[in-house]
């Protein structure tokens, strides 16, 4: 049987950006955040 607990058998498949990742995570939540925030403030001087 095989040594599945050996770190050499196992290849990087699906290689990741971690980095670009966490900016396009980043990015998308501030957008996100930034358009809820612009309905928040228009929404409050419709109603004042």
């Amino acid at each position: 049987m095989e040594n599945v607990r050996d770190p050499r058998e196992h290849y990087n498949e699906e290689p990741r950006h971690d980095l670009m990742d966490v900016v396009f995570g980043f990015g998308g939540m501030l957008g996100f955040m930034t358009v809820i925030f612009a309905i928040a403030v228009i929404v409050k001087f419709i109603i004042s």
